[in-house]
């Protein structure tokens, strides 16, 4: 067989179709782990494959889009990353014979990386390093990746096959109707990426139907001269008495072929719900393509404005500059000026009714307190943090800080809700990953992440500098003063130091500590991280009791309570006085400190201000 670019440059090749489908067609339950079947079902897949050759697909893709070390090892199954990939790309190579190319199917890792979540993007590129030799050792003809959402995660792949094998690279971002990817990002802008990453194809598959991914086609050949694939599923997926079931009939995705093809597009396939019938009347509307020789590699490149750019910026430039800090919110304006910055934490109630927590704030407010912190927890049927910090604020005049909690939330929601913020008038953050333990009134409840903290933070900092995640502009810039956490007592300091690091690369501008018992605790950690340069505020929590202090000391993981801190505690004599040395070890504490510090924030036990209040007024830093 020729070359497979030789090939695609001579006509227009057909792809295969769906193999999750087809599998679930013949009896394999949805929760296997399909590519596992390479290995232990080899007969199933090749099957398959077979029937997609006799249908007359050009390429068959490997049955190994979730064939990575993440994935697998979800199934107990990280150790077998290279037999089922090669396995597979040798049962794709036995049913093609020589009728058809072998591409070895490389899908998204599953987890976040850089500068969204915690991988990096080397991290990442030796997962799918890892996968691409086992797919090259199995004898590939050419590379697919697909289904990728993330732009960044898309280069990470691209890279790792290059330092593999120079065998051509097929590279498709999935999108919304709207033709940008799923993460936002236009085509006038992940296309010619792709290009300059070095894909040798450039299209989209999965999530739509054909019809507007053949305006996503259009808009993608006006801004690459790479030649261009497209594999729609067999429409949107509808629930038919429990089951998704693809409507769109093969006549009709066949009508789309040709279409494809008449736009330049070179290879031509399907996605979820496409099956052997839909490649075959795909491939004979195909024949039917007048396509002259090498039509697709004469396409003359287009010339982009300067403002088109690739990577991480935007379309369009934005015209108004990012907000200074100082002109943020009262306390950036603070901290920006040097001066001691005091915070106490309100919790939000139960229920809707937030009186008591506004008269609460306006007392703050009275006894001099800069900032009311509403944090965002995971227990029980409480008011969001949002709602009550937009209520403080509205009703009890002091400004507040609001946690920002990426539990529970995907990365285009919180930028939604970030949006939203902002609009009602917050302006300090504090970006948290958030609580993934089962708490409260629900133990069958689970929390669900699509980022942490770090990629939070760069989200929120994009948007500071009017960029969505994908890259467009959003109008003006937000002018979120923008603050983290950071754990004195984290078992691991190094790794706490080096997480901390990436969110001040992020764009941090400042950050709050846990809560802190002793001044030796943060003195360690403060001479860490004074270099970043960003203003640090003490977290205080002063004990109510002796079981409280036993309870944060043993049970509440990342925190360090000396012993010398737990036998003051254990000395008082009845309640009253434990209560009164929490609030001395808190007063103790902050006074060893204060000078290191910028500022400090109490986070007082149950829902009153009272012991809060007495630490400051201990060490007088509140009217």
């Amino acid at each position: 067989m020729k070359p497979f670019l030789q090939a695609l440059d001579e006509r227009v090749l057909v792809c295969d179709g769906a193999m999750g489908t087809m599998l679930y067609a013949k009896g394999v339950f949805i929760n296997r782990c399909f590519d596992s079947l390479n290995v232990k079902s080899a007969d199933t897949v090749a099957e398959i494959h077979q029937d997609y050759v006799r249908a007359g697909a050009d390429v068959l893709e490997t049955n190994t889009f979730g064939a990575n070390r993440i994935k697998l090892r979800s199934f107990g199954l990280g150790d077998t990353v290279r037999e089922i990939n090669i396995e597979g790309a040798r049962i794709a190579r036995r049913a093609a014979h020589d009728q058809a190319y072998v591409a070895g199917a490389i899908g998204p890792l599953g987890v976040r990386i850089e500068p969204w979540g915690k991988m990096g993007t080397d991290e990442a590129e030796a997962y799918f390093r890892e996968q691409a030799e086992a797919l090259a050792e199995g004898g590939v003809d050419v590379f697919i990746l697909e289904t990728f959402r993330d732009l960044n995660e898309m280069g990470a792949a691209i890279a790792a096959v290059r330092t593999v094998s120079p065998l051509p690279i097929v590279a498709q971002m999935t999108i919304e109707d709207d033709g940008n990817s799923l993460d936002g990002t236009p085509p006038e802008q992940f296309a010619p990426e792709m290009e300059r990453r070095g894909a040798d194809v450039i299209g989209v598959n999965c999530s739509i139907g054909p019809a507007h991914m053949l305006e996503t086609v259009e808009r993608i050949a006006g801004v690459t001269h790479a030649r261009l694939s497209a594999q729609p599923n067999a429409g949107r997926p509808r629930d038919i008495e429990g089951r998704n079931i693809y409507l769109s009939s093969p006549e009709y995705l066949a009508s789309y072929a040709r279409r494809f093809a008449l736009q330049g597009v070179r290879l031509v396939g399907g996605c979820c719900g496409t099956t052997p019938e839909h490649i075959r009347q795909m491939k004979a509307a195909i024949k039917q393509v007048n396509v002259g020789k090498s039509a697709g590699s004469e396409k003359t490149r287009p010339t982009l404005p300067e403002s088109v750019r690739v990577g991480r910026v935007l379309l369009d430039p934005p015209d108004t500059p990012p907000v200074s800090r100082a002109e943020k919110s009262q306390m950036a304006a603070a901290l920006a000026a040097g001066r001691f910055t005091t915070i106490v934490e309100l919790l939000p109630p139960k229920g809707f009714v937030g009186d008591e927590i506004i008269e609460l704030a306006r007392a703050l407010k009275i006894r001099g307190v800069d900032v009311v912190n509403i944090p965002d927890g995971p227990r029980g049927p409480r008011m969001s943090a949002l709602a009550l910090a937009v209520l403080v604020q509205q009703k009890a005049g002091i400004e507040t800080v609001l946690q920002f909690s990426c539990r529970d939330r995907n990365l285009l929601g919180m930028q939604s809700d970030l949006l939203g913020a902002h609009a009602m008038g917050i302006r300090n953050l504090v970006s948290v990953t958030g609580n993934a333990r089962m708490v409260g009134d629900y133990p069958d409840a689970t929390a669900v992440f699509d980022v942490d903290s770090v990629g939070l933070t760069n989200v929120i900092t994009r948007l500071n500098h009017g960029l969505d995640i994908g890259g467009q502009g959003i109008g003006a810039p937000t002018a979120f003063h923008l603050g983290v956490m950071v754990n004195p007592g984290a078992e691991n300091l190094d790794s706490e130091v080096r997480r901390f690091e990436y969110k001040v690369e992020a764009g941090a501008e400042f950050a709050i500590t846990r809560p802190v018992f002793d001044a030796a605790t943060f003195e360690r950690l403060h001479a860490r991280i004074a270099s970043a340069g960003i203003p640090i505020l003490a977290g205080l929590r002063p004990f109510e009791s002796v079981i409280d202090a036993e309870f944060m000391a043993n049970e509440v993981p990342g925190v360090r309570v000396p012993d010398q801190v737990l036998g003051r505690m254990r000395a008082a004599k009845d309640a009253d006085a434990a209560a009164a040395q929490g609030i001395a070890i808190a007063r103790d504490t902050l006074a060893a400190i204060r000078g290191l510090v910028q500022g400090v924030h109490i986070a007082a036990p149950g829902s009153g201000i009272d012991a809060a209040l007495a630490v400051l007024d201990g060490i007088g830093v509140s009217n």
